[in-house]
């Protein structure tokens, strides 16, 4: 598990390097940027996912298991954040980051590195993540910024976050059109997998790009508070959840990467739409970013090991 773990790692770090000296050297003007995250947002990771669940062979795959498991382990962890938040000594828009920190992650990351590990099968488990957490996620990041971010959402707010969002419609489209026994017509078929592919260099890149260490020295202690619930405290949840419904396998190693993700470049942006701590979010981005190099390889060689996944 050692080897292709670091290979999968290796193309990523790569891209990620790349994005960060791109935009330091300042090759592609500022406003690319933000476009291109929209693009790879909007249109392009949309594509992959909704292919990705539209033509993949559910049958053979543990889609119950492997969604119980994630959703499980995140509502562990969300609710563990909050019942620390005494202790954080936080205000409401920087404890709305910790918490984003604690339970987000980085799409462009996980299916990158299912795919570098299991191949189509791992883009379809990929897939299967994102139909699960995305929801998930969001829904609690968005009650989250409702209750403590400075911008206060209302009931048609928060409904309206929740439905707009493109991942969530893309995954959910995806197996409906699977359950449905709809194939993708064959033109359309090889525009949506181009599109899908191209999402995973653009978005590693835009990672790279929208990293900033500058802010994070500052904030120490949300960083470290973020990082432990993001490396540990989420595997450690996502490994007793696996125990108790029996996943394992590649399903399982799937599950454990996705759980063991940094947190999205996406988390700014909501900070900044929502009324978040937005300086403090790209710390925590940033700096789980690098973690994340390390965390990774320890936790999937680690934990299935371990389990004998």
């Amino acid at each position: 598990m050692t080897m292709p773990v670091l290979m999968a790692l290796l193309p990523v770090i790569i891209l990620i390097g790349l994005g960060m000296a791109l935009r330091q050297r300042r090759f592609l003007a500022e406003s690319f940027w933000p476009q291109a995250e929209r693009l790879g947002y909007y249109v392009l990771l949309p594509c992959l996912f909704f292919h990705g669940l539209a033509m993949a062979h559910l049958e053979a795959l543990p889609v119950r298991d492997l969604a119980v498991t994630l959703i499980l382990s995140t509502l562990a962890v969300a609710a563990l954040v909050m019942a620390l938040r005494p202790l954080l000594g936080l205000d409401g828009p920087a404890f709305t980051s910790v918490f984003q920190g604690s339970v987000r992650f980085n799409n462009y990351v996980g299916v990158t590195l299912a795919a570098g590990l299991f191949g189509t099968q791992g883009i379809a488990l990929a897939a299967i993540c994102n139909a699960a957490i995305v929801p998930t996620v969001n829904v609690l990041c968005v009650l989250v910024f409702a209750r403590h971010g400075s911008a206060r959402l209302d009931g048609r707010g928060i409904l309206k976050q929740l439905v707009s969002n493109p991942l969530v419609v893309a995954s959910l489209g995806g197996i409906a059109f699977q359950l449905a026994g709809l194939r993708i017509p064959p033109g359309l078929d090889s525009a949506m997998r181009s599109l899908g592919g191209a999402s995973l260099p653009l978005g590693l890149l835009c990672v790279g790009a929208a990293l900033d260490f500058g802010t994070a020295r500052r904030w120490a202690g949300p960083v470290a508070s973020s990082s432990l619930m993001k490396f540990l405290a989420m595997p450690a949840a996502t490994v007793l959840v696996a125990l108790a419904t029996g996943l394992n396998g590649q399903a399982l190693t799937t599950a454990l990467l996705f759980q063991a993700l940094p947190t999205a470049s996406s988390a700014y942006i909501m900070a900044r739409q929502l009324g978040g701590d937005a300086p403090l979010m790209a710390g925590i981005t940033a700096i789980q970013t690098v973690l994340a190099i390390v965390a990774i390889p320890l936790v999937l060689i680690g934990l299935t090991g371990w389990l004998g996944a």
